[in-house]
């Protein structure tokens, strides 16, 4: 039997143990409420920042993000800055911005094409007119220099054509790389021919040293000739320009497996490793041309060089430096773009260098024909073959009918006008020199035959 004493001590206890784990449960409850209390506090802190936050990000969007995304379309090494929080990179927030500057991008990309495209349609428009401008001086100056004989009248006829050509050519590049076609139609001609026409379109032509090792008569079909012409003065042009006003530039005509190559080296300060891949990319014509990426003011050369040598399929090569310390350049002319022109009943102009190769087979190359090789290795050739040389059709001439009207003479080329300039020149400047050297040896004869008569008499 239980005694009752035990049983208020048992009852006691389980008072006890009741109170405490009451105690103990109020407590956590306590102690959860004010954990739930500190969360609400920092959630509605949160939220309350949230609309600040949003408006510092969206500050530093329009503020930063968007001017470098606009920049870097015209500089690819401009850095977009990311998110003013790092921890809204991936969250919906962030994902909405990355799309709002890709879309901008887009646009302006959109946009910055429309309005390049209508600035080289103006452009193309008035180069038009000023190419037909200068054409027509053109041949103004060229029926002055073939009507009048007088040795200083012609000289400086001869520098005001080639003052003219020098405009010509750059209206007609900036013709070309705004999508206009290269604005003049030639027949087949000697390669080169081609070269030294585009060397006679520059102010500092006395300074290219032209090495033709081509087989005599390698020559170019009609639509490839002004568009080689155009290359090769512009790589000259560049060779020219950042080479010392001292030194020459030098220019190789070689065969090679598929065609031809035109090499040519200059001996200035060369162009970096980053320089050279942007001027290779130019010149492939692989990627579109916009005039704003040409600088101020713009540099069109490789960019028109880009736009023939895709249009012509040739290719420029950059990639090398040249053994005199600056840029080599290479054009290659592929077989399909050359022919053959017989060179005794068409010889290539006087100002162009003669090749230097000697009895050359005609099988190297499948663009000859032995008829053509065999024409050119006999000299012979009936009086129609002649008709490409001015002194034979005047002598045809001069046996017909008085009657018949005199024919006017055909027009000066380009080369023809240079090599006319400079051959003047250096005859002119060696006359002097000879008759500076005579003066004293006609001097003592004189005065020795004067003496000897003074002795007859």
């Amino acid at each position: 039997m239980i005694e009752l004493p035990d049983l208020v001590a048992g009852g006691l206890a389980v008072g006890t143990l009741s109170a405490l784990a009451l105690l103990g449960g109020l407590l956590r409850s306590r102690r959860q409420q004010a954990a739930q209390r500190e969360e609400i506090a920092r959630l509605r802190a949160q939220l309350d920042g949230a609309p600040l936050a949003f408006t510092s990000e969206v500050e530093h969007l329009a503020a930063r993000r968007v001017p470098a995304a606009a920049r870097q379309l015209a500089h690819p090494h401009v850095v977009v800055p990311g998110p003013l929080n790092p921890q809204h990179a991936g969250t919906p927030l962030g994902v909405a911005m990355e799309h709002v500057l890709k879309g901008l991008r887009t646009e302006l990309a959109a946009q910055r094409t429309r309005i390049d495209a209508a600035a080289q349609a103006g452009m193309r428009g008035a180069t038009r007119e000023i190419q037909a401008g200068l054409y027509r001086l053109q041949d103004a100056l060229r029926g002055l220099q073939q009507r009048y004989d007088d040795p200083e009248l012609a000289q400086t006829l001869f520098q005001l054509d080639h003052e003219n050509e020098q405009s010509l050519r750059r209206a007609q590049v900036a013709a070309v790389v705004c999508g206009a076609w290269v604005g003049l139609a030639r027949e087949e001609s000697h390669l080169v021919e081609a070269v030294t026409g585009g060397q006679a379109r520059l102010a500092g032509y006395h300074r290219v040293r032209v090495h033709n090792h081509l087989e005599a008569g390698t020559a170019l079909v009609s639509h490839a000739v002004e568009p080689v012409a155009i290359i090769v003065a512009e790589l000259l042009d560049n060779a020219l320009r950042h080479s010392a006003p001292d030194t020459d530039v030098t220019v190789s005509l070689e065969h090679v497996h598929h065609g031809v190559c035109v090499t040519i080296d200059d001996a200035g300060l060369g162009m970096t490793q980053d320089e050279r891949a942007r001027a290779q990319r130019m010149v492939a014509g692989t990627e579109p041309i916009l005039l704003t990426d040409l600088g101020d003011p713009p540099r069109m050369g490789l960019a028109a060089i880009g736009r023939l040598t895709r249009q012509f399929d040739l290719s420029v090569d950059l990639s090398s430096p040249s053994p005199y310390g600056g840029v080599r350049a290479v054009l290659l002319v592929d077989s399909h773009l050359l022919t053959r022109i017989d060179p005794a009943a068409q010889p290539p102009a006087a100002s162009a260098p003669r090749s230097t190769r000697k009895n050359v087979p005609t099988a190297v190359h499948s663009y000859g024909s032995e008829q053509d090789e065999e024409a050119a290795g006999s000299g012979h050739h009936s009086p129609g073959d002649a008709g490409g040389l001015p002194q034979r059709r005047r002598r045809t001439r001069a046996a017909a009918p008085p009657t018949e009207p005199e024919p006017r003479p055909p027009a000066r080329r380009p080369e023809d006008a240079a090599a006319a300039l400079g051959a003047l020149q250096s005859g002119t400047a060696a006359a002097r020199a000879r008759d500076d050297d005579a003066a004293p040896a006609v001097q003592h004869e004189t005065e020795q035959t004067d003496h000897e008569g003074g002795a007859a008499r």
